[in-house]
C-alpha cells in the first residue's frame, strides 16, 4: 500500500506502508542508532515523534519481551529505508509489522531516508504526517496542527508504584522513565518507588528516600520545572539527586546554567563525552535538544562531562551538593554501557 510522509514545508516522500493504516502527525526526529530499534520506538522520550531511522534496515531481529522501554509506545510513526518483513519462525519474537499494527503505529519504508535526513539537518522542529495522499488538503491539515505541550504529563505514571528490593530506597520522579533504568537500579538492589511527574514534596518525604532520581522524558524543561521546583527547593543539598535527560535540563535550569540549542537534536547512541578529570571517553546514548554552555558555569563541580562534537557540557557532578546530572542515558538501551558507573556513583553518594 502506497503511503506518503508529508512535511509542513510542502514536500512529500512516497513509500510503502506497513503497520497501522491510520493517519498520524507528529514531530519529525532523526534516529541515528544503527541498532536497538525496539528500544527507540518504545522509549517514552520519543513520545509524539515520527522517527526517521538512518540505519539501512530495521525489523530483522523482530520484537522481543526484554527490550521494551515502555509497554505502550507513544511514537507517532516510523520512517525507514527498508524493513525486514519476515523473521525466523520463533515464538519468542514478534515481527515488526504485527507489532506496529497491535500498537496502532503507522510506518513507511522504501523511503529515501538519506535525502530526507539531508533535508532535515539544518531544520529545527518540523511537523510531519503519514497519510494516504499528498494533495493540497493534506498539506493544509498539517499546517493547521499545533504540536502538544508538556508531553511528560501524558507519559508519566498516573499512580505511584513500587519496584521493591532490599537496598537503599530511591524515589523516582517519572517524567517518562525507561524500563532499563529500573532494571539497572534493581541490579544494584535499590528499592524503588516511582511517583507521577507532579508529585508533591510531602509525597516524597513520606517515603523517607535515601536519594531522588528525576528521570528522562519528552518535552521541555520549562514545561515541567514549575511542578519539579518545589521538590528541588525542599531536597536540594539535603538528599542525593540524580537527573537524567529531561531531568538534566530541569536541574541545569534550576541552577541557572545557560542551556543552548543543539545544531541538530541528538537522537541516537553515538555521542562521545569526555570526563574532564580522567580524560576517559564514553560513547553514550542521548535524546536531547539542548546542552549547557560551559562559560555559564559558576558552580564548583567535582566532575564535568563534555560532548566532543559541540564541546558543550553534557553532564556534571557536585559532590558537596549531593547532585549528579547527565544529558546522556547511563543505562544506554540502545547504546553503549560505558556510562553505567553513573548509577554506582549515585549509590555511593547515597551511602
Amino acid at each position: 500500500m502506497k503511503r506518503y510522509l508529508i512535511l509542513e514545508d510542502g514536500s512529500s516522500f512516497p513509500g510503502e506502508g506497513i503497520g497501522a493504516s491510520i493517519i498520524s502527525t507528529g514531530e519529525l526526529a532523526i534516529q541515528t542508532a544503527n541498532f536497538g530499534y525496539q528500544e527507540a520506538l518504545t522509549d517514552p522520550t520519543n513520545a509524539g515523534k515520527i522517527l526517521v531511522f538512518t540505519t539501512p534496515m530495521i525489523g530483522n531481529s523482530g520484537i522481543n519481551s526484554i527490550d521494551y522501554e515502555s509497554i505502550d509506545p507513544t511514537v507517532k510513526g516510523i520512517i525507514a529505508n527498508d524493513v525486514a518483513l519476515n523473521i525466523s519462525d520463533n515464538g519468542n519474537f514478534q515481527d515488526l509489522d504485527s507489532f506496529l499494527k497491535e500498537k496502532k503505529i503507522p510506518a513507511i519504508f522504501n523511503v529515501d531516508t538519506r535525502a530526507l535526513v539531508h533535508r532535515l539537518m539544518n531544520e529545527g522542529t518540523i511537523k510531519a504526517s503519514i497519510m494516504d495522499t499528498d494533495d493540497e488538503h493534506a498539506f493544509d491539515q498539517i499546517k493547521a496542527l499545533v504540536l502538544p505541550k508538556n508531553k511528560s504529563a501524558t507519559v508519566s505514571t498516573k499512580n505511584a508504584y513500587a519496584a521493591p528490593n532490599i537496598g537503599k530506597t530511591v524515589a523516582v520522579l517519572d517524567l517518562g522513565l525507561k524500563h532499563s533504568m529500573l532494571r539497572e537500579l534493581s541490579l544494584r538492589q535499590v528499592n524503588v518507588n516511582v511517583l507521577p511527574y507532579n508529585a508533591k514534596p510531602l509525597d516524597i518525604e513520606n517515603l523517607r528516600p535515601d536519594g531522588i532520581i528525576i528521570s528522562n522524558g519528552p518535552g521541555k524543561a520549562e514545561e515541567v520545572l514549575p511542578v519539579v521546583k518545589p521538590i528541588l527547593d525542599h531536597f536540594y543539598q539535603k538528599c542525593p539527586i540524580l537527573g537524567i535527560g529531561l531531568g538534566f535540563l530541569v536541574l541545569s535550569d534550576y541552577l541557572n546554567l545557560e542551556l543552548v540549542d543543539l545544531p541538530q537534536e541528538f537522537n541516537g547512541i553515538n555521542y562521545p563525552v569526555i570526563e574532564q578529570n580522567s580524560n576517559l571517553i564514553w560513547q553514550t546514548s542521548m535524546d536531547i535538544d539542548k546542552l549547557v554552555l560551559p562559560d555559564s558555569v559558576k558552580l564548583n563541580m567535582s566532575h564535568e562531562y563534555y560532548e566532543l562534537h559541540t564541546e558543550l557540557l553534557a553532564g556534571f557532578e557536585m559532590e558537596n551538593e549531593k547532585l549528579i546530572a547527565t544529558a546522556f542515558n547511563p543505562e544506554g538501551a540502545p547504546g553503549s554501557l560505558d556510562a553505567l558507573e553513573i548509577f554506582d556513583r549515585f549509590l555511593k553518594m547515597m551511602r
